[in-house]
C-alpha cells in the first residue's frame, strides 16, 4: 500500500489508516480485525483515550505485541474521563503529561508515533496545551503532534503557534467544508491532513442506500434526508462499473495531496475487506472529481468556528 510523508516529520503512513472506534471490546473479533489490516499494507492505527473509556486502547495495545516497530500507532487526549464515566474537556498542560501516561500503559509501549488534541476551541489556553506537547516530544514520549479538529479558527492558531505534523478533520463527498477554508492552508505549511469519517457513516459505501435509510433520516450537515437519497441515486449512477462507490468516495479524499490518509472503522473483517477494495481502483480521473463535485454541495462551516 501506498505510503505517504505525514507533513515534515519522519512518519510514513499508509493512505489507508484503520480508525479503531469500531473494533468493539473483543480481543479476539479486534485482533482478527488489526492482524487483517496490517496484511493488507496498513501501517496506520488511530484510537483515542476516551473510546470505551480506555478498553480500545488496551486491546491495541494487546492487537500488537511483536508488531509495534511496524506501526504508526495514533492517539488522542482531552477529554477528561472521570471514575463515575463522564468525562470533562481538558486541554491543561497538566492533564495532558500525566494522561499520556495512561494511555502508554494501556498501549504497553514506551513511546507514541503521533499523539493530537482530541478536539478544542479558541478560548483553551493553546500555549500551554503547546507547551505540553513540545515537552513530551523533547522527553521522547511521543515522537510527533496534532489536533484532531473541524474547527477553522482552531487550526489557524495551530498553525500559527505550534509544530504539528498533522490535522485530523472531518472530509468526504458529503462534507467538503474543508475544502473551503483549511485544505490549502495545511498545504501550504506543510501540514498533512488525515481525514475522517470519508465514507460519510457508509452513506458513501457500498451500502450506500441502506445507509442513508438508517443513518441519514434526521439529515446529515446540511443534507435533508430527501437529498440525501437524491444524491445516493446520483452517486451510484455516476460510479464507473469498474469501480465500487466505497472505491470512488476513497478516492475522492486521497486526491487531494494534502491528504496523506483516509481513515476508515471496521467492526469486521468482512467491512475491512470491503474498504480495501479501493486499493483494485485507479486513480480518479479529473472529470470525475468535478462530476461528484456537481452532484454534492460545497458546504462550508457555520456553527463550528
Amino acid at each position: 500500500m501506498k505510503k505517504n510523508r505525514l507533513g515534515n516529520s519522519e512518519l510514513y503512513v499508509s493512505e489507508l489508516g484503520l480508525g479503531c472506534m469500531s473494533l468493539g471490546t473483543d480481543q479476539h473479533t479486534a485482533s482478527e480485525i488489526i492482524d487483517q489490516a496490517l496484511d493488507a499494507g496498513i501501517n496506520y492505527l488511530d484510537t483515542a483515550d476516551l473510546y470505551d473509556h480506555g478498553i480500545n486502547e488496551e486491546i491495541i495495545g494487546q492487537a500488537l505485541k511483536g508488531n509495534r516497530n511496524q506501526i504508526i500507532l495514533a492517539t488522542k487526549v482531552g477529554n477528561h474521563l472521570k471514575e463515575d464515566g463522564t468525562w470533562f474537556w481538558d486541554p491543561s498542560k497538566h492533564y495532558i503529561k500525566n494522561q499520556v501516561k495512561n494511555s502508554l500503559r494501556r498501549l504497553q509501549t514506551d513511546y507514541i508515533d503521533l499523539y493530537q488534541l482530541h478536539g478544542g476551541a479558541t478560548e483553551d489556553p493553546i500555549d500551554e496545551t503547546i507547551e505540553a506537547f513540545e515537552e513530551l516530544v523533547a522527553e521522547g514520549v511521543i515522537r510527533y503532534y496534532g489536533i484532531s479538529s473541524i474547527r477553522p479558527n482552531v487550526i489557524r492558531e495551530y498553525v500559527r503557534k505550534s509544530n504539528i505534523v498533522s490535522v485530523m478533520t472531518q472530509y468526504s463527498l458529503l462534507d467538503r467544508r474543508p475544502e473551503e477554508e483549511t485544505l490549502d492552508l495545511l498545504e501550504k505549511n506543510n501540514i498533512s491532513v488525515v481525514a475522517r469519517g470519508p465514507l460519510a457513516k457508509g452513506m458513501l459505501s457500498d451500502q450506500s442506500e441502506k445507509a442513508v435509510k438508517e443513518k441519514g433520516i434526521n439529515g446529515y450537515l446540511d443534507y435533508s434526508y430527501q437529498e440525501l437519497l437524491s444524491i445516493q441515486q446520483k452517486l451510484a449512477a455516476s460510479t464507473p462499473n469498474e469501480v465500487s462507490m466505497t472505491a470512488q468516495s476513497l478516492n475522492y479524499v486521497l486526491n487531494r495531496k494534502v491528504v496523506a490518509s483516509a481513515i476508515f472503522g471496521a467492526s469486521s473483517v468482512e467491512q475491512l475487506t470491503n474498504n480495501l477494495n479501493y486499493l483494485q481502483a485507479e486513480p480518479i480521473q479529473q472529470e470525475q472529481v468535478e462530476l461528484l463535485q456537481q452532484i454534492t454541495k460545497a458546504n462550508k462551516y457555520e456553527q463550528h468556528r
